[in-house]
């Protein structure tokens, strides 16, 4: 294969990022998060540190909202400036460009065509996502890249199939939405790093939800559950991504922060992580009986099943604003919720 953007590694040998552990509640996250969950430790860098912005999450009425670390928060951190690439030729041809110039892409692709979707859509449904390339061949059509819980490869017919080559042509010039990621010169050091994080959690601090996202989820979810049960079941598969695993998996991955956070020497956010994790437990739990509901079309109880969830978020934000809030901003719960 051709020069890489990170040439030690390889994906056969890959050892994936612990974030993306097979016995956390939610392994995978988003296709973009999980991405830069996986190129910032080949950088030598910690991925837990950028994950301040999870407190800014929001019910948005018919899903939370889908969470993207900040690219200004990825330049503070480790210096990272991510561009939008104008693709004006060949994707493929971008893309080679950069990795010559030791610049990492991120491509927006079909998953249809991506191996290490088996079992869950490759080569069976149509699908956008993201990919990173750390490297190609155009004579050998093959390529490696970061995507889901890893570093993988594909060849062959699946190299046409995603920059739309050989038998797969089409029409129209495939034109995706793509950035390229500049490197700095040297890596942040760990002080830094620590310094400017605990900087940014501040400011998501006083940038969260008002009032609390949970309950008002919790307060709509039984009715959009009810219009959910007389949908076919698949639907039911992306209504809960858009909402239950982007909330839950927003807070384990914010849990996972806290305990960065714990073992830099900030001991006394270790209930805070209990908390965090409590609303990504929970979850999880309500989207097994969430199926079970829409299979039998008995929605009784499905509030109160996130009670825990929404006194965990509360309970988090007053133990943040206690070390981290202003005081202006700090949170008062609109109610007194007793968990179930």
């Amino acid at each position: 294969m051709s020069e890489a953007v990170f040439d030690h590694l390889n994906a056969e040998i890959y050892v994936r990022s612990p974030l993306h552990a097979q016995e956390r509640d939610w392994p995978e996250t988003n296709c973009y998060l999980d991405v830069w969950i996986e190129v910032l430790p080949s950088l030598g860098l910690p991925p837990e540190a950028c994950l301040a912005y999870s407190l800014t999450q929001d019910f948005e009425g018919d899903q939370f909202t889908f969470f993207k670390v900040p690219l200004e928060d990825l330049e503070a951190l480790y210096g990272l400036k991510v561009t939008e690439l104008a693709i004006y030729d060949r994707v493929e041809n971008h893309v080679q460009t950069q990795i010559d110039r030791g610049r990492l892409s991120l491509v927006e692709v079909d998953s249809f065509f991506l191996p290490d979707t088996h079992g869950v859509g490759y080569h069976e449904t149509h699908g956008k996502t993201t990919i990173a390339v750390n490297r190609m061949d155009f004579e050998s059509r093959t390529m490696e890249y970061f995507h889901g819980l890893g570093l993988h490869s594909l060849e062959g017919d699946d190299f046409d199939g995603v920059f739309q080559r050989g038998d797969h042509v089409k029409p129209t010039a495939f034109l995706p939405y793509t950035e390229f990621v500049k490197f700095p010169a040297h890596k942040p050091s760990p002080e830094h790093i620590l310094q400017v994080s605990e900087q940014l959690l501040r400011r998501h601090l006083a940038r969260r939800p008002d009032e609390n996202p949970v309950a008002a989820f919790a307060s709509a979810f039984p009715g959009q559950v009810e219009k959910v049960s007389a949908r076919e079941f698949e639907f039911f598969h992306l209504y809960a991504f858009n909402t239950l695993r982007q909330l839950g998996a927003n807070f384990e991955l914010f849990s996972s922060y806290l305990e960065w956070l714990v073992s830099q020497g900030r001991t006394e956010l270790a209930e805070g992580v209990a908390e965090a994790k409590t609303i990504s437990s929970n979850c999880k739990m309500v989207q097994f009986k969430l199926a079970r509901a829409v299979m039998r079309k008995k929605f009784q109880g499905l509030e109160e099943g996130l009670l825990p969830a929404v006194n965990a978020w509360d309970n988090l934000m007053q133990l943040l604003d206690g070390h981290y809030g202003a005081e202006e901003t700090k949170y008062v719960p609109a109610i007194s919720v007793v968990g179930a």
